[in-house]
């Protein structure tokens, strides 16, 4: 018998991003047969998170969300919790201060108020646009982090105070347990508030909820 040959497997197309809001999510979902929509954003994409909710209620499509569990206050811990942004820099209404200020480069300006305290600011990439803080040191940076390396990191810039989102998980933790260690307040900004979905913690009770059901249908 002759070869038979068979043409090689093409890959399959990734979406990254880009699908205009709710609807445009919405619209993508049903026209590429989609069966179960996993969120796995960041705690604190607020927008997009709730974009996927209303997404998936006009498609139809079951949502799950997975997310890194809260980050939950210790012995020792001496946290500030406040509900926002906003509330973290009302709550730096205070004497100058030398702040660890490990929240990203998205909010840096919401700080611009606050402009009196010295900055320490740990960032993937370096900001794109001028500082709106006259007094600032960045160190560009990628986790996981350890606590012995924040601990020092903290102790060769004097810091005095650390503002933190609680965006949970491992991988950031050691500014926490470094600030515990040393006895210093963390101001602790809340999540956002999202509308009600169903929630998990790892990656195996995602699979898990795909396979209860799982279709023909894309996923």
């Amino acid at each position: 018998a002759g070869r038979v040959e068979r043409p090689a497997p093409q890959p399959v197309p990734v979406r990254v991003g880009g699908f205009g809001g709710a609807s445009g999510l919405a619209a993508f979902l049903t026209r590429e047969c989609v069966s179960h929509l996993i969120d796995a954003t960041h705690p604190f994409a607020a927008q997009m998170s709730a974009n996927a909710v209303e997404a998936a209620e006009i498609a139809g499509v079951p949502l799950l969300a997975l997310t890194r569990p809260a980050w939950r206050r210790g012995k020792g811990d001496d946290w500030i919790r406040v509900k926002d942004m906003g509330g973290a820099v009302a709550a730096l209404d205070r004497p100058r201060s030398r702040v660890m200020l490990a929240i990203g480069r998205q909010h840096l300006k919401d700080f611009a108020p606050a402009a009196r305290h010295f900055y320490l600011l740990r960032l993937v990439d370096p900001p794109e646009f001028p500082m709106p803080l006259p007094d600032y040191e960045i160190v560009v940076d990628r986790g996981p982090f350890t606590a012995a390396g924040d601990r020092a990191l903290m102790i060769d810039h004097g810091i005095e105070l650390v503002v933190s989102k609680n965006s949970g998980g491992t991988g950031a933790r050691a500014k926490l347990l470094a600030a515990r260690d040393l006895g210093l307040p963390v101001i602790m900004v809340d999540r956002p508030k999202l509308p009600p979905r169903r929630e998990v913690h790892t990656l195996t009770a995602a699979m898990d909820w795909i396979g209860q059901g799982t279709t023909a249908r894309g996923v």
